[in-house]
């Protein structure tokens, strides 16, 4: 029987963190993935998947190929959210596509939201009537569930909790699939 030293190589710590998830910049690894990029590309399309890194943005992921027919060999798993997450996932998104689009803002690279902004802003989305003691309890939950999943990155903060939006949901949720998301999002609205 082999043993790891005798198999591993200079990006296996890389790989391995990368088929975990996300990896910025900050992460010990960062530096691999940008020297082995081409190696990491080579023995991860074997098995059907894509590495994808934003140097600018300072991140690297990896993604399921598909064939013609949209079908993955099904490695990496796909998230099951609920409309509320989604929801939230889409208000992100579009905070993030207007900061980034807004030329007078040179302050920072990133945006910041705190919880209660984000809370504000979904609620935007509420029918009249809706139950606010259980859309906090409910909101509370789908930040959590976005903060683990990788798309909000906690900031220190003493008061208001804050957030950083990652730069990966603009991968993960594309103009296009946003688009869409608004147009079912106004059709839901109206029948209420």
């Amino acid at each position: 029987m082999k043993k790891l030293e005798e198999v591993r190589e200079n990006y296996s710590q890389a790989i391995v963190k990368l088929l975990k998830g996300t990896v910025d910049k900050e992460s010990e690894v960062w530096e691999d993935i940008l020297f082995y990029q081409t190696e990491i590309q080579d023995y991860i399309q074997t098995i059907g998947l894509e590495l994808v890194v934003r140097k600018e943005e300072g991140f690297a992921f990896v993604k399921q190929l598909e064939d013609e027919q949209g079908n993955t060999l099904g490695l990496v798993r796909r998230l099951s959210m609920g409309f509320e997450n989604s929801v939230v996932l889409v208000v992100l998104r579009q905070l993030l596509e207007d900061f980034d689009n807004n030329p007078t803002d040179f302050q920072s690279f990133e945006k910041i939201i705190s919880h209660s902004e984000i809370k504000e802003e979904v609620s935007l989305f509420l029918q009249e009537g809706y139950n606010k003691v259980k859309f906090s309890k409910d909101i509370d939950k789908c930040i959590k569930d976005i903060e683990d999943w990788g798309f909000l990155k906690r900031v220190n903060s003493k008061e208001d909790t804050r957030y950083q939006i990652h730069r990966i949901i603009k991968q993960k949720i594309t103009l296009d699939i946003l688009e869409e998301f608004k147009q079912k999002l106004s059709g839901y609205v109206g029948t209420i």
